[in-house]
């Protein structure tokens, strides 16, 4: 049924795309909590790839499945939000220096595994998506390969070095 709904939309059906939005939100939503980490960026990233799709949609060829073509989608507003983020906070700490605030938030414990997943949004891109595609999604590394646009082996590689990385970063008995 996708199939047909995305032929539709790509030809300017609303009443199409309108359905496929439906369809695949939820879907949407679950992948960028799992890159974001917390509901309200989530709902900014769904938002965002929502207002992607109505422009982009024109240009999907057919040549992945639409839903590893959405996970493309999604993945490229999770990281640009995260980019957006990164530099808010920056600002934010250059500003803070100027006021000489102590801008530290009070620090409550977390679970292991919400550390977990905190620490692989830290880890380089690559490595931190490999991993999130992975072991977040459950997709297998050829799946990950698939949506990310590479080898099978590079997913390895970036699972392996992820892995090395995030023993150093929470203790050898955390990965």
């Amino acid at each position: 049924m996708d199939a047909e709904l995305v032929e539709r939309a790509v030809r300017g059906d609303r009443e199409a795309f309108s359905l496929l939005v439906e369809r695949h939100y939820d879907f949407v939503h679950a992948v960028a909590w799992r890159w974001a980490g917390n509901v309200t960026d989530a709902e900014d990233i769904a938002q965002d790839v929502c207002i992607r799709l109505g422009s982009a949609i024109r240009g999907f060829r057919g040549t992945s499945r639409f839903r590893t073509w959405l996970y493309t989608l999604t993945l490229n507003a999770a990281r640009d939000q995260r980019r957006r983020r990164v530099r808010d906070e920056r600002k934010l700490a250059a500003y803070a220096s100027d006021q000489a605030a102590q801008g530290t938030p009070g620090g409550e414990d977390e679970d292991r595994q919400e550390a977990l997943w905190t620490a692989v949004r830290t880890l380089p891109e690559k490595q931190s998506d490999a991993v999130l595609l992975v072991y977040a999604e459950g997709l297998s590394h050829a799946a990950a390969a698939d949506v990310l646009g590479c080898s099978e082996a590079t997913i390895s590689w970036h699972v392996h070095e992820a892995r090395k990385r995030l023993r150093i970063l929470l203790g050898k008995e955390a990965v």
